[in-house]
């Protein structure tokens, strides 16, 4: 057999049902075995427009399957335009094998036609990388990216492949999956018995505890531990972008996402907190905000797979080196049978009271329609959908006010990806045929990717994408209006902006535009029970700014756009609960007895 139909194989006996890809010049040997492996029904091939929409297609199908995603490229600028989408991944942590054609190999290194070292240009963003010198090779290399990308803290992998290797034929001996363990490996260790002890030291004690749920609990399908954690000893819940779906929003516990468009009752709660659990939760800057007003009287749990994130940015009074799912089920094991006994009662009323008098409010239905209003609205017609986002400030109100299921929420968290939506829609749809997919979107962020429309149209994935249009780099204006003296730079899109809906309808896709409130509800019924794809298409109001925000080198209690000053919902001072002694609240330790407060 030749090394393209080694490769072919191999995926196939790695369970890839889907690739999404390109084809171009130094891929086409294993582009003509693709052709064969379809025929023999072996795996699906997606054509993507640009490269970079395969590489965020395959990211989207790994996180809302749990699988790895694949994509494929070709040499020079097809390699180049896969490295948006792997840094991409790389920053949220999904597993995904890229496969690039190269210049064949007696031609590496002569500034062949469309070569580029892509090998070296993806090292900062890729867990592990090969070329392929040996078609012999091709076998156990693919059974090696599976593993690495998929075990520890999933990531990126990529196998470049010369085209003469592509055709090059020998005695082909398959590799079965987990067979390839390459040297040095090691399996996540189990979590340590002392530290988990330590840690349940610490919320036994607690009486103002928040559990931090990072996007390593989505990745590892730990949300029914999550659950049951905080229900055993009633503690409040917040997540990060990430980590939205791990626990349900709408549970007593929730307090939303956290950071810097969180809400306000998260981020009171992480200011006022005495211990912190966090839990597949990396510490981004988006989410602390000035570090040193983070938690600032918590000491912390940090459980993660990933050692070299425990004292990274917060050194934690216990870490736990572990897959998130494991040290739960070990805590939860512990145990059986306790409860929080009343310890934190108090601490939720609290919160609950920020609930009441800080809730994330939809304006007021007057004048032009409010972005807020149309996610409002998508959450009442598509409680269960998939959701992908674009970046900026609909991705924001989408956060804010959709409430999804473990791995129905899909967005560029880490990277920021402007463009990622409508692709990462493409591949949550093709994983998933019958479950109603919507990508929320930007005028600006839809732009970036739009060619993606005609491969919803070819292959009839029937995404519903809804483009808030407010003539803006939304979020940038926001910036812009705050911080840089309403100096508009090169942030308004008006200029040139395209009619959406013919431009929908030229790729084959239905398009609708919604202007007027009276029509919103029907139009947008209408649209999302459209059996294709469709654009949707909301003109909103223009100057609509993102709140509650906290500003930059704030910290997290010092947010902007409250109905009154947030330092109101903070006591200035805290009663010891053993001798009821009143001291400042930024003290630790009752002044009177000593106790711990």
């Amino acid at each position: 057999m030749n090394g393209g139909y080694a490769l072919m194989d191999s995926l196939r006996r790695h369970g890839v049902e889907h690739i999404f890809g390109y084809p171009g010049g130094a891929i086409l040997p294993i582009y003509d075995e693709l052709h064969k492996a379809e025929s023999r029904g072996w795996l699906k091939h997606i054509l993507v427009r640009h490269e970079q929409g395969g590489t965020h297609a395959a990211d989207a199908y790994a996180r809302a399957t749990g699988k790895v995603g694949v994509c494929f490229g070709t040499s020079g600028p097809g390699a180049t335009n896969l490295v948006t989408g792997i840094a991409t991944a790389h920053m949220d942590s999904v597993p995904m094998v890229v496969i690039t054609g190269q210049v064949p190999r007696a031609a590496i290194g002569t500034d062949a036609f469309q070569e580029t070292d892509i090998f070296g240009i993806t090292l900062p963003i890729v867990k592990h990388s090969w070329v392929v010198r040996d078609p012999r090779d091709i076998g156990r290399i693919v059974a090696e990216a599976f593993l690495i990308a998929a075990s520890g803290r999933p990531g990126p992998v990529l196998i470049d492949v010369p085209k003469d290797v592509g055709v090059e034929e020998f005695d082909y001996t398959p590799v079965e999956p987990g067979t390839a363990v390459p040297a040095g490996f090691q399996l996540t260790p189990a979590p340590e018995p002392a530290a988990i002890a330590a840690a349940l030291d610490l919320i036994r004690q607690a009486r103002r505890p928040l559990l931090y749920v990072g996007g390593g609990a989505i990745s590892c399908g730990a949300h029914q531990q999550v659950q049951q954690l905080a229900e055993r000893f009633r503690l409040p819940v917040t997540t990060t972008l990430m980590g939205k779906g791990a626990f349900d929003e709408q549970h007593p516990l929730a307090v939303g996402m956290l950071g810097m468009h969180g809400t306000a009752y998260a981020n009171f709660a992480v200011t006022e907190c005495d211990l912190l659990i966090a839990a597949g939760a990396r510490f981004d800057d988006r989410v602390t905000g000035r570090l040193d007003g983070f938690a600032p009287r918590a000491q912390v749990i940090h459980i993660d797979i990933d050692a070299a994130e425990l004292g990274k940015t917060r050194t934690p009074d216990v870490p736990v080196v572990a897959d998130v799912k494991a040290a739960l089920e070990a805590m939860l094991a512990a145990t059986t049978g306790e409860d929080s006994a009343g310890r934190t009662e108090a601490w939720l009323e609290r919160i609950n009271s920020w609930k009441q008098h800080y809730p994330l409010v939809v304006p007021a239905p007057e004048g032009e329609i409010a972005p807020q209003e149309v996610v409002a609205m998508l959450q009442e017609l598509a409680p269960k959908a998939y959701i992908t986002t674009d970046v900026g400030q609909h991705q924001m109100w989408a956060a804010q006010f959709l409430h999804t299921g473990p791995r129905r929420w899909i967005s560029s968290a880490g990277l920021g990806t402007m463009g990622f939506g409508m692709p990462a829609a493409m591949g949550v749809q093709t994983a998933f045929p019958h479950e109603q997919v919507i990508c929320v979107a930007g005028d600006a962020s839809i732009l970036m990717n739009i060619q993606e429309l005609g491969t919803l149209s070819q292959y009839n994935l029937p995404v519903k994408v809804v483009v808030l249009n407010n003539g803006w780099q939304g979020m940038v204006r926001q910036w812009q209006e705050s911080f840089y003296g309403e100096r508009y730079s090169a942030s308004e899109m008006t200029g040139g902006m395209p009619n959406f809906p013919q431009v929908a309808e030229g790729f084959g896709v239905k398009g609708v535009r919604i202007s007027e409130r009276a029509e919103l509800r029907a139009q947008l019924s209408e649209a999302l029970a459209h059996p294709g794809p469709a654009f949707i298409e909301v003109q909103v109001r223009r100057n609509e700014n993102c709140y509650p925000m906290v500003p930059p080198g704030a910290s997290n209690a010092q947010m902007v756009g409250l109905p009154s000053h947030p330092e109101l919902a903070i006591d200035t001072s805290r009663e010891c609960h053993s001798c009821h002694h009143t001291t400042a609240s930024s003290s630790l330790y009752c002044p009177n007895c000593g106790t711990k407060l």
